[in-house]
């Protein structure tokens, strides 16, 4: 099923990991995968946005998606092209409209988001107009069959841990997959993604491998996805979010095992649980291997 992905991880990409070695527990020689961080400049025409750490893929989905997650690109904006220099670290998206973020860019707030993630003090403001669609629904043949898939997939995070994955589903097809170091990375580059392809967003699933925070329920609820699954935990916060938007918040979803919190009304029950594998051991991230 991973063959009908539009986007998904390339753990091949020498780009992205490396080989190091060092010594286990037990004091022998191992060696083991480890992921790329590098910085990004993002400029939104003339004017620095952010510098964010990034494993360096998708540099302008991710570029196109901060913006958009971040309220600094509206609706009616035209890009007009986006520019990436490998050598400096730096992507300009360029727009019809002029703009000007001087002071909105004095509001940065930190978030809990790995890798220092942030979000800027107006980004609040729309939070309450949001209405994401009632009439969506999860089957939990749906969420059974993504969770399978999702979790098999060759991917960093089971090749080298220590990222973040991201998917973009509708029903039961998981249709791109995205990975970075800071979750919040991995979700902006899936909302650049529906940016540049004019991609709706009310009849589709969120899913991620990390927590349950505040920033992802807030950029899930700013993106109009309805449904918002995670592998891991939530957050209080999180949760009273959620109940706040009528987001559909579903955490601890591994094998057949899951915890819905809020949005209990768009589930369907369509596939018992007894009927459900438990989660193999190849959905677990791999660790270092004895060295040769």
């Amino acid at each position: 099923m991973s063959g009908s992905y539009v986007l998904q991880p390339d753990p091949e990409d020498s780009r992205l990991s490396t080989s190091v070695t060092g010594i286990d527990q037990d004091g022998q020689p191992v060696e083991t995968r480890v992921v790329t961080e590098k910085p990004l400049t993002l400029y939104l025409n003339s004017q620095e946005v952010v510098t964010m750490m990034t494993i360096g893929d998708h540099p302008d989905l991710l570029a196109v998606g901060y913006l958009k997650n971040q309220n600094m690109l509206a609706e009616d904006d035209v890009i007009t092209g986006i520019d990436h220099d490998d050598d400096l670290d730096v992507v300009v998206v360029r727009t019809e409209r002029e703009t000007n973020f001087e002071e909105k860019l004095k509001k940065k707030v930190r978030t809990s988001g790995c890798a220092q993630g942030t979000v800027f003090g107006d980004v609040m403001d729309g939070f309450d107009t949001v209405q994401l669609a009632e009439d969506a629904r999860l089957n939990t043949s749906w969420l059974y069959a993504l969770t399978k898939t999702i979790n098999t997939t060759p991917s960093l995070y089971l090749e080298a841990g220590a990222i973040h994955g991201c998917v973009l589903c509708q029903q039961d097809r998981a249709l791109v997959y995205m990975e970075d170091v800071g979750r919040h990375n991995a979700v902006d580059k899936i909302a650049g993604w529906m940016v540049l392809n004019n991609i709706p967003a009310h009849d589709k699933i969120f899913y991620t491998t990390g927590r349950l925070t505040s920033e992802m329920v807030i950029k899930t609820v700013m993106m109009g996805i309805p449904i918002l699954v995670s592998r891991s935990g939530f957050t209080a916060w999180g949760v009273e979010l959620a109940r706040k938007a009528g987001l559909t918040l579903i955490g601890r979803a591994r094998g057949k095992r899951f915890v819905a919190l809020s949005g209990h009304d768009r589930i369907v029950f369509d596939m018992s649980a007894s009927d459900v594998e438990d989660e193999p051991d190849t959905a677990r991230r791999k660790g270092s291997v004895p060295a040769e």
